[in-house]
């Protein structure tokens, strides 16, 4: 039954279906999302919620079943997403970074395309949230990354999973660092290597130090470091360089925080060095562990809002941070772009 569904895998049949979205738009936006949630934050009472709901949990989006149909009829069908918190609170994240930072759009298209970046924040300011989650499934995702089967006669696309593996480790390299390793012994059988990652992942410090804890296991990541050789029969020593970016300092950095405990975290520095540039705390993303779901926080104008995709109002200001709910990362962004 598969075959039924080819159009899945037609990038180009998928293109025309947005653009047809797009301009079969019924109404004309006089302000993005970001200026309307900007808005109501100078409006509204304090814990009030946003007018209305942002990237609503999962999600229905009906597609044509093929190029030829066998009747006059056209069999349409629908695509039922589930468990879609591990790609939601990145999104949205994701947006308010774009929207809040004139020159990010410019830099993120060189890694993610410039269509794509374009139609991102179109999507998201028609409210066409399901069609937003279509387009990072289908553009920036592998299979391998989502479940997909055949249920009740419709397709379901179950996300259940990790978000740095669904979101973070899909952004072409953004955030790609290389540290250089050579041994000072010169029978090594691998003297000269080189370390590739393509994500920030901070581990806490097995000794607490003087100085903030993650600007400190920030610093360790990146710094030079002396190690005992791993190669069988070497016992040479290997000098690491320091970590740097492959492509310059990225507009944000997204530190992954999975390995800390809560315990840990008592403070999170709003400000961190990074290779030498300033970054600036822009948003989190949280994680409930009795009911494995994601949400996050980011914040606008100095005031924090808590995105939860399961809530009927999700997204509410806060004055206070979420209770029981562990920290899975922290987006740092790079200064000097905000927006006045």
């Amino acid at each position: 039954m598969e075959g039924r569904f080819c159009v899945l895998s037609d990038t180009e049949d998928f293109q025309t279906l947005l653009s047809n979205n797009a301009t079969n738009l019924r109404f004309e936006r006089s302000k993005t999302l970001f200026e309307e949630i900007r808005a109501s934050i100078s409006n509204n009472e304090e814990d009030r919620s946003f007018w209305r709901p942002v990237l609503p949990w999962g999600g229905v989006f009906t597609i044509r079943a093929g190029r030829k149909a066998l009747s006059r009829t056209p069999l349409y069908v629908k695509i039922h997403l589930t468990n879609t918190c591990t790609i939601d609170g990145f999104l949205m994240i994701l947006y308010v970074i774009l929207r809040d930072n004139q020159g990010f759009p410019r830099e993120l298209s060189v890694f993610l395309g410039k269509h794509f970046v374009e139609r991102f924040l179109h999507l998201m300011d028609s409210f066409d949230y399901t069609t937003v989650k279509m387009l990072w499934i289908l553009e920036r995702m592998s299979k391998r990354q989502y479940r997909s089967v055949i249920h009740h006669a419709a397709l379901e696309i179950d996300l259940f999973g990790n978000e740095h593996q669904n979101f973070t480790e899909n952004l072409e390299n953004l955030m790609a660092t290389i540290q250089e390793g050579l041994c000072t012994a010169w029978n090594c059988p691998a003297r000269v290597q080189e370390d590739m990652e393509t994500t920030v992942t901070i581990s806490p410090p097995h000794e607490p130090p003087h100085k903030d804890l993650i600007q400190f296991a920030v610093d360790e990541f990146f710094c030079p470091k002396l190690l005992l050789c791993s190669q069988p029969g070497c016992d040479g020593l290997r000098e690491f360089s320091p970590r740097i970016f492959c492509h310059g300092p990225p507009p944000f950095v997204i530190l992954n925080m999975q390995q800390w405990k809560s315990e840990e975290l008592s403070y999170v520095p709003y400000h961190l060095a990074v290779c030498q540039h300033r970054y600036s705390l822009e948003g989190a993303t949280l994680f409930n562990k009795e009911e494995h779901h994601y949400s996050a926080a980011f914040q606008i104008d100095g005031c924090w809002m808590h995105y939860d995709g399961l809530r009927g109002n999700n997204l509410i200001l806060l004055n206070k941070p979420p209770e029981l709910l562990l920290l899975s990362s922290l987006v740092y962004t790079r200064d000097s772009d905000k927006r006045p």
